[in-house]
C-alpha cells in the first residue's frame, strides 16, 4: 500500500488507478457513513477529463466531460475561498 499524507492516514480511504491503452481510470469507492453512494469513475483522457456515476433513480449511468483548463480551475477552486477568480494562463499553454 502507498503511504498516504498524514491528513488522510487515518481516514478510510479506497480508491484504484488503472492505466488503459487511451486513458487513466480512477475510480472512488465509498466507504463513507450509510447510505454509501455509487462508485465515481473518472477517465482521464489526453483532451478531457470524464466522471461517471450509476444513478440508481433511473437505472443510467450519468455523465460529465470537463475540458482539461476546466479540471485546472477545479483542482484550484477547492483551495481558495469565496469569490469570483479568472486564471490566467501563460500564453501558448
Amino acid at each position: 500500500m502507498v503511504e498516504l499524507t498524514s491528513r488522510l492516514r487515518h481516514a478510510r480511504v479506497m480508491f484504484t488507478i488503472e492505466h488503459e491503452f487511451d486513458s487513466t481510470v480512477i475510480t472512488l469507492v465509498d466507504e463513507g457513513k450509510l447510505p454509501l453512494l455509487e462508485d465515481v469513475t473518472i477517465n482521464s483522457f489526453a483532451e478531457c477529463v470524464t466522471l461517471e456515476q450509476y444513478d440508481p433513480r433511473t437505472d443510467q449511468v450519468m455523465k460529465i466531460t470537463l475540458s482539461t483548463e476546466q479540471l485546472q480551475d477545479l483542482a484550484a477552486a477547492l483551495d481558495l475561498p469565496e469569490g469570483v477568480y479568472q486564471l490566467r494562463r501563460p500564453s501558448g499553454v
